[in-house]
């Protein structure tokens, strides 16, 4: 199973992967941004565009999360990724599905104010990045509110509640307890110094 954690940049999506995996047995994290980033740093920095627009990529996430999810050393491959751009959905998610993999598409939804909040909480020193994500919000949620596919309420629910939610609807169990608070705290400071680009 490919379960594919979708939301607006600054909503929550690694923290909830990261977590699902560590509470849960026979999971792996694949990050496609890290194909985005290599192809995208590939280029002369003239040429640099939006590596979702690449067809490569797309084509790549699709070649890798087969590999992955074929491979049955897991039960689940956690993916979070912001993917609104309809035709890349169906290219990604089609391709996905036409392999044969049960793909669990699910949204993070959570207001404007709260998405700007957290992206201006972000660590310091990737403020270009942070922009373009600013003006990414607006764009997200539009798409991400009218997708066809299960959404979890981000805004109000703590993270766990959010795992724990994403684990019910697909079938995953958890195999660990929730963190500590102070232990949630280091572990959101870890995952944020990994993801940072």
């Amino acid at each position: 199973m490919i379960v594919w954690i979708n939301g607006a940049f600054g909503g929550g999506k690694s923290h909830t992967a990261y977590e699902l995996v560590r509470r849960t047995d026979r999971t792996v994290l694949v990050d496609p941004e890290l194909i985005g980033y290599g192809l995208q740093r590939s280029l002369p920095a003239s040429q640099r565009v939006d590596f979702q627009d690449m067809a490569a990529w797309r084509s790549g996430v699709v070649e890798v999360l087969d590999r992955v999810e074929c491979s049955d050393a897991y039960e689940a491959v956690v993916v979070p990724m912001t993917l609104v751009e309809p035709a890349y959905i169906e290219e990604i998610h089609g391709g996905l599905r036409s392999l044969g993999h049960d793909l669990r598409h699910i949204a993070l939804v959570a207001s404007p104010g709260v998405v700007r909040r957290r992206l201006r909480m972000r660590v310091a020193g990737i403020v270009s990045r942070e922009t373009w994500a600013m003006r990414q919000v607006d764009r997200c949620l539009a798409a991400l509110s009218a997708m066809d596919t299960y959404r979890v309420d981000n805004d109000n629910t703590g993270l766990d509640g959010v795992v724990e939610e994403i684990a019910t609807h697909t079938g995953l169990r958890l195999t660990r307890p929730a963190l500590s608070p102070w232990r949630a705290q280091l572990r959101r400071l870890r995952v944020a110094a990994t993801v940072i680009r």
